[in-house]
């Protein structure tokens, strides 16, 4: 196995481990409503969000 490939497994479970351990609820203000989450849901949205966001710009940057 790479190392990069280690680091990508190590990084993914220590996000899933912390994702699963907050489970309580947050209240979160978006501009004008406010809406009360589990934490668990946010904290995923915000990953995908960035996994997403990242390999854009990879790919941007790979056809440079």
């Amino acid at each position: 196995m790479r190392l990069r490939t280690i680091g990508f497994v190590v990084l993914a479970v220590a996000a899933i481990w912390f994702i699963a351990a907050n489970t309580g609820s947050v209240t979160i203000r978006l501009w004008i409503p406010t809406v009360t989450l589990p934490l668990w849901s946010v904290l995923t949205v915000t990953l995908l969000v960035g996994i997403v966001l990242g390999l854009y710009i990879a790919r941007r940057r790979a056809r440079r």
